[in-house]
């Protein structure tokens, strides 16, 4: 606690301190004690409020288990469930109709649909590829990954495959009939592209090989090109909201073997990006926090920047620029270069001592998160760079893991002093909303009733919202394996909930209605066959995990108008509270004992394979192969849902605890074996006890049925902290 600034009633990190003073205050028109000051205030308003909000959240829970406690081994009756829990106020009354009338919305947000990134902002290499990631080739993504099979010679070799390439253009031609089709033929039949003037408006025209000249279906999706001199050398296309770039270059490696010249087609991808301060990241400390911070405040400002090594060369990485291009009527187009970038915050539970009180008690890390992000992004809204964000000067603030209205309330209220503090208009800090959390689900209408003047985003998350229903059903029985939770009726009921309470109260058109994280980075082809689903459940949005899935899911955006199909979704009837309110229990299905072995390997491998890295190396989020060596991207949600099942199956008597401790001693050895390549892993075996990583690995199933919620930074924050002090003192 040494090195700390006095403010106020404030006791300060120094580098955070340093950080606020000669990095963001500068050019804001507010000093940097006078932002610690206001700060203050804010921490003394709203800390024992928040205090009280994690009492209630505890004090709920307890009420659950003694409920389930006094029924076990009955089946539950969902009438008297549902009473009880209106009775102790986890369900509140549902209000009558309203609906969200946020003001200011960027476009992004508002009206197109398409994928979005989420991104640990610690990571300035990973911040700015997804912030760049607004666009991205088609070719690449197909030709780089197993959305193109290998077969017939297909193969993705080092040197550049034609049999492959071939392949990838006719998938893209295929694609470009399909949603930007001609009048006539094929893009496959194009050997040029034109432009003529027709009733006084330049129009696109295609030469195909029979000579014949040919129009689009809908000359109106053509809205921009590019020219070098008097050749042609892009031409842009809008479709449902989304743009597709044609490149033309006759020069080009590929573009000299094409008929028409194509080289390249370039979808309008990651729409949005969420960079993240939470489940992706690893801070615990206020090291970590400036670096995070810090990072932010340099994308907000267009200055962030990061060098590094690619194939034997170096990458210097710094913010894309805008594209131009020349509307049909000769006017001028100008379309972000970059994805619009929305905020992960903390929630509630989380504490930091990055900044503490001045009896040196550590403050809510969301309230320090909210002050210092909004501070940040004040450089945007004053346009102190070269570069955009919110084009309506708003600040998009995503705030996970709500239990309920009351914890939204206050941190509107919040963000309301927040914006008094820094002088910014009302409801300039719009929020995204994260149904990941029962509580927040069953009264989903209520918690935006409250946020209808901020509201930007909703959105579904299976593994948090997974890990909260085994929690809060700890008592209630054992739960069924964790892959069938899905096809439980509770599921599809919360799926559907989401979209249908987003319609009643009015997002289409000024929200986002999101869809939960692609967790296969490597498998393209199935994600392609597969996440349209998300689409056609009446997403806006979905995550992905990486630029190359973001264009290959813009894809089903160009297939499916989600615009559209909310308005034949509205038609249908609000999904079921009584399902919703049903936990996936194991009830009297009987499990054999090698598909218990089985469960509990995958949980376990997937624990330490991420934990490992978590606690040893501060990677927030990562690829960790499973049990079978497929790569998933894991992250504190899937962690808390593998640990949350295990405890509670342990809690149930369906395995015991020296049945976990050998299949964790046995699964760290094959994790260790995984990253034997890693020159910075730690090993885990063969000394298990003085492995910080594995002991945090057994802490987060042997305390899952203590730990509030079932959440997992109650024990990776200080067994990371144990890590970082023990590779400090060696």
């Amino acid at each position: 606690m040494e090195n700390r600034i006095k403010v106020g009633g404030l006791k300060i990190d120094k580098a955070l301190y340093d950080l606020v003073r000669d990095e963001i205050a500068p050019d804001t028109d507010i000093d940097a004690d006078e932002f610690w000051n206001a700060f203050d205030e804010i921490v003394k308003e709203f800390a024992p409020e928040n205090r009280a909000l994690l009492e209630k959240r505890d004090r709920l829970q307890q009420q659950i288990d003694t409920w389930h406690l006094e029924h076990r081994d009955k089946p539950i009756d969902q009438d008297a469930y549902h009473s009880f829990l209106a009775e102790i106020g986890y369900l509140v009354p549902e209000g009558e109709d309203f609906i969200v009338f946020t003001e200011n919305v960027d476009l992004e947000i508002a009206l197109i649909a398409g994928p979005q990134l989420v991104v640990p902002v610690d990571n300035a290499r990973y911040a700015l590829n997804a912030t760049n990631a607004r666009w991205g080739s088609l070719y690449d993504a197909l030709y780089g990954t197993n959305a193109i099979d290998e077969k017939d010679g297909a193969t993705r070799d080092r040197d550049y495959n034609p049999i492959r390439g071939a392949k990838v253009i006719a998938y893209t031609e295929g694609f470009l009939d399909e949603v930007v089709g001609l009048e006539a033929g094929s893009y496959s039949d194009v050997t040029s592209f034109r432009l003529r003037t027709i009733d006084h408006q330049l129009q696109l025209r295609a030469i195909l090989k029979n000579g014949e000249e040919t129009g689009l279906e809908d000359s109106a999706k053509f809205i921009g090109f590019s020219q070098e001199g008097d050749i042609l050398s892009s031409i842009l296309f809008q479709n449902h909201g989304l743009h597709i770039e044609i490149q033309i270059d006759r020069e080009h490696p590929i573009g000299k073997e094409h008929p028409a010249g194509v080289c390249d087609v370039i979808l309008e991808s990651a729409i949005t990006t969420i960079q993240d301060c939470e489940d992706s990241v690893a801070a615990v400390d206020a090291e970590d926090k400036v670096n995070v911070y810090r990072n932010w405040n340099g994308i907000m400002k267009g200055t962030l920047e990061t060098t590094f090594e690619k194939n034997e060369k170096m990458i210097t990485r710094r913010l894309n620029p805008d594209k131009t291009f020349t509307k049909p009527d000769g006017n001028p187009l100008t379309i972000s270069g970059r994805s619009l970038l929305l905020i992960r915050n903390v929630g509630l539970h989380m504490y930091t001592d990055a900044v503490t009180t001045s009896n040196d008690e550590e403050i809510p890390e969301g309230f320090l998160d909210a002050m210092m992000t909004t501070f940040a992004a004040m450089h945007d809204l004053k346009r102190n760079s070269g570069f955009t964000n919110s084009k309506t000067g708003s600040i998009y603030i995503v705030k996970p893991k709500f239990h309920g209205p009351e914890e939204v309330d206050m941190t509107i209220r919040m963000f309301c002093k927040i914006e008094d503090a820094l002088g910014l208009q009302r409801n300039t800090i719009k929020i995204g909303i994260m149904d990941e959390e029962r509580r927040t689900t069953v009264n989903l209408k209520e918690v935006l009733r409250i946020a209808s003047e901020r509201l930007v985003f909703i959105n579904t998350g299976f593994l948090d919202r997974t890990g909260d229903e085994i929690h809060t059903s700890m008592h209630a029985g054992a739960m069924i394996p964790k892959m069938d939770i899905r096809n439980e009726p509770w599921m599809r009921a919360y799926e559907d909930w989401n979209v249908d309470i987003g319609i009643e109260t009015g997002l289409p058109g000024i929200t986002q209605i999101g869809k939960g994280m692609w967790t296969k980075p490597d498998e393209m082809a199935e994600m392609l066959e597969t996440k349209v689903n998300h689409p056609l459940a009446g997403a806006t949005t979905a995550w992905v995990p990486s630029p190359t899935a973001a264009t290959l899911h813009a894809i089903h955006y160009h297939k499916v108008d989600v615009a559209n199909w909310l308005n034949t979704l509205a038609t249908r009837e609000r999904a079921s509270m009584r399902d919703l309110l049903t936990p996936p229990l194991l009830k009297n299905r009987k499990l054999a004992s090698d598909d218990i072995q089985r469960e509990m390997d995958n949980n376990a491998q997937g624990i330490l394979g991420y934990v490992v890295r978590w606690v040893d190396q501060g990677i927030g989020c990562s690829k960790i192969p499973d049990i079978n060596n497929v790569g998933l991207m894991e992250d504190r949600a899937t962690l808390r849902i593998s640990s949350q099942h295990i405890a509670n199956w342990l809690h149930h008597g369906i395995v015991t605890k020296e049945q976990v401790r050998e299949t964790f001693e046995r699964m760290a050895r094959i994790v260790d074996e995984q990253n034997s390549e890693d020159s910075n892993y730690i090993q885990m075996s063969p000394d298990y006890n003085q492995s910080v990583a594995f002991q945090a690995a057994l802490d987060l199933v042997f305390k899952g049925c203590e730990l509030p919620n079932g959440y997992t930074e109650f024990v990776l924050h200080p067994r990371r902290r144990e890590a970082k002090h023990r590779n400090k003192i060696q």
